[in-house]
This record gives structure tokens, C-alpha cells and sequence, in this order.
């Protein structure tokens, strides 16, 4: 885990609330409590689907990923149809129900291809089922051991926003290549890799005034710290706007950004997605890069649409950011964002939505030493957007 420990320790960025930029709460207070919920990083999400065999050959064909476990009535599940996948250390389950009249069919119907799981990497799922549940979270499942000849796995879970839950996964005495109840899944069709590496972080969008009861949640039930906070005049254009508060683990291996609707002129992003999704969940996955541009490159020659700003973004960003090492020609061609903070500066892109209702969509990050989330890149990026809404009829 000391891969991830490179990218995300505890950063305290100071900004004066009297800053006409942004106003950021941060906890810069030496926190001398245990960590009574230890996360070491995103083990899967598992994402229901309508049709687990084509999304499984979508997410290998256009992001690189491998074959690397499956269950289904082959290895005795009757009722789903479970495809795992993996890149480097992200790690994806797709999922469809064999039948209607079940929860995942329901879940679909519903919102449509999304996130349903966040799974969380720990070495006691039984303790952080008893630490969560006792704080206050509604059980989603209780510690459940499952066995094969390979060793066990041990799973607990609670309830998040929406219809999404964390799934907590002990491991450590387990030497197979998923979890029991999957089997190897070997297939001819093997397309390279892009260069993914794993998850940075999760955003949620939740409903009108949610946003600092799941703050409260999260800093209740699973110790997390919120280290960022923006507000409507951050995260804003002409027509719309938005709130956010990124809320992060105790070794800031976990982050989960949590965004609100706020008033403007017109409908935002997080309005869409709560009108097409039918409630709250999981926005977009951003995933981590060593080479944003080898693979941005790759992944539009795969297919996958990315938005786009203005090329005058392209003309001052240097002015606002700095010396980067990477040359600007092909940022500028790719679409490529560009942000810094007291640490060093990102390279982020975002994807269009992957299904056709306007809702999840992944972020492509690379970070040269900045652990923020691109804040200087907001108001071009929610143009970019609105520009995207406005060719719906959503905005």
C-alpha cells in the first residue's frame, strides 16, 4: 500500500476565508485520535449493468482492462452473472440479474447502468462492521465469512447515499484470484493496457441540502476528515452552480468529494444527474495515470469521448500554473486540464457520460505532486458541461 502512500498524505492547505477565489475548510489540527476504521485503499466497485458480458467487453475493449474472474450458474450463483476485471490495481465487477423481480433488476430499472458497490480494502471486515454500525450506519451486510480451497474471504458492509453501500473486504487469508464463488476467467481477447493504475477518488452527487448531512456521516460512521470545500461561488458559471466537500480517510487513501445542487439561473450537472439517475449515487470514478496523455491518446483511439474547453484555456493556463514538464501542444490537442497547488499540479480530463442516460462518467487524473482536486479548472470544465446539457435540452 505504500504505492498509494505516495499520492495522498494529509495535506492542511491554508486559504483565507476573506480570498475572493474560494473559501476551503480544511482540518489543519493535529489529529491525535486512532483511526478506528484503517482503510488501505478501493479493492473493486462493482457497477450493475444491464448486460454484464457486453459491458465486460466494453471496459476490455475501450479502457484496457484483463479478464480476471467470473461467477454465474457455472460455479453455482443461479440468480447473477458477475464478470471481474482488472488493471494494474483497479479492480472492476460487473454484475446483471439472471431474472426480473430481484433487487439488482430493480436497481436497473431504476437508474440504469451504475455504481452500486464501493469496496473497501481493510484487515478486519468484522471490527469495521461493529465500528460503522455502532456509529450510527445501517447495516448492509453482516460479517460473512466465504471459503474455498484457496482460504477465505471475509465481507461486511453498511449503507452510503442513495442506493450505494461500502462493502468492506478482508482478504488476507485468501490466495485465489478473486474471492470464493468466482472461478478464473481466461479469454483469448486480451487488449493492451492504457496505463490506468487505480482509483483516486469517488464524487457523489446528492440531493438539495444532503450534502452536510453525509459530511456528518462519513465524519460520524467512518472517521473521515473533510479536507476541501468549495462552494456556489467556486463552482459556478453563468447559468449554474454546485457545492462540494471532499471527504477523506485517515491516511487519505480513500477520498469521497460529495456534491449538492445549488440555485442558479438553470438546471446543473448535479440536477441532471438526479433527474436521469432517479435519486442520488455515485457521479464519476476518477482513475489515476503515470502518462495522461499515452493514455488519453489511447483511450480516444479506443472510442471514448471526452469533453472539451475552449482553446483560449490553453492560452493563460501556463500564467496561472506555471513550469509543467509536459509540453503544452498536446494538453491542448487532447483536451487536456492543468491545475496546481501548494504540493504541485495535476493534469485531469473527463469523460462524456459511458451510458446513455447523462449520468456516470469517469475522470482521467495524473498527479505531479498535487493532491487537490483542479479547482482553478472549474469554470471551464462546467461550460464544457453546460455546453453538453444544452445539445440534451437538460440545462
Amino acid at each position: 500500500m505504500l504505492f498509494y502512500a505516495r499520492f495522498f498524505h494529509q495535506a492542511a492547505i491554508k486559504i483565507s476565508s476573506k480570498s475572493k477565489f474560494m473559501q476551503t475548510a480544511t482540518v489543519t489540527e493535529t489529529n491525535t485520535n486512532v483511526d478506528f476504521l484503517p482503510l488501505s485503499g478501493t479493492d473493486y466497485i462493482e457497477f450493475y449493468v444491464g448486460n454484464a458480458k457486453q459491458a465486460a467487453h466494453f471496459y476490455k475493449t475501450a479502457f484496457g482492462f484483463q479478464s480476471l474472474a467470473y461467477a454465474g450458474p457455472e460455479t453455482g450463483v443461479m440468480d447473477k452473472v458477475s464478470y471481474v476485471i482488472r488493471q494494474n490495481k483497479l479492480t472492476f465487477m460487473l454484475t446483471t440479474p439472471l431474472k426480473t423481480n430481484n433487487a439488482i433488476a430493480d436497481h436497473i430499472y431504476k437508474h440504469g447502468d451504475g455504481v452500486k458497490v464501493l469496496a473497501l480494502m481493510v484487515d478486519d471486515a468484522t471490527d469495521a462492521w461493529h465500528q460503522t454500525t455502532s456509529r450510527g450506519g445501517k447495516s448492509y451486510m453482516e460479517p460473512t465469512t466465504k471459503e474455498d480451497e484457496n482460504g477465505k474471504v471475509i465481507l461486511s458492509g453498511i449503507h452510503t447515499y442513495g442506493d450505494t453501500v461500502h462493502v468492506f473486504i478482508e482478504r488476507k487469508d485468501y490466495k485465489g484470484v478473486f474471492m470464493p464463488g468466482f472461478r478464473k476467467w481466461e479469454s483469448s481477447y486480451n487488449p493492451a493496457s492504457t496505463g490506468l493504475l487505480y482509483v483516486d477518488h469517488c464524487v457523489g452527487n446528492v440531493g438539495w441540502n444532503q450534502m452536510n448531512p453525509w459530511v456528518k456521516f462519513y465524519e460520524d460512521v467512518m472517521g473521515f476528515r473533510n479536507i476541501l470545500s468549495f462552494d456556489d461561488k467556486d463552482i459556478s458559471t453563468e447559468y449554474s452552480a454546485l457545492m462540494s466537500k471532499v471527504m477523506s480517510n485517515g491516511n487519505g487513501f480513500v477520498k469521497f468529494p460529495i456534491n449538492e445542487p445549488a440555485e442558479g439561473k438553470k438546471k446543473s450537472q448535479v440536477e441532471e444527474f438526479l433527474d436521469f439517475y432517479n435519486g442520488e449515487g455515485v457521479q464519476h470514478v476518477a482513475l489515476a495515470t503515470n502518462n495522461i496523455i499515452e493514455t488519453v491518446t489511447d483511450l480516444q483511439n479506443r472510442g471514448i469521448d471526452f469533453l472539451k474547453v475552449p482553446n483560449s484555456y490553453y492560452e493563460t493556463v501556463l500564467d496561472r500554473v506555471g513550469k509543467i514538464d509536459e509540453d503544452l501542444a498536446p494538453l491542448s490537442e487532447l483536451g487536456i486540464l492543468i491545475d496546481k497547488d501548494e504540493e504541485g499540479y495535476l493534469l485531469q480530463i473527463f469523460s462524456k457520460p459511458l451510458e446513455d442516460r447523462p449520468t456516470l462518467f469517469f475522470e482521467i487524473i495524473q498527479r505531479k505532486g498535487a493532491k487537490s482536486f483542479g479547482k482553478g479548472n472549474f469554470k471551464a470544465l462546467f461550460e464544457a458541461l453546460e455546453r453538453e446539457q444544452g445539445m440534451r435540452g437538460n440545462l
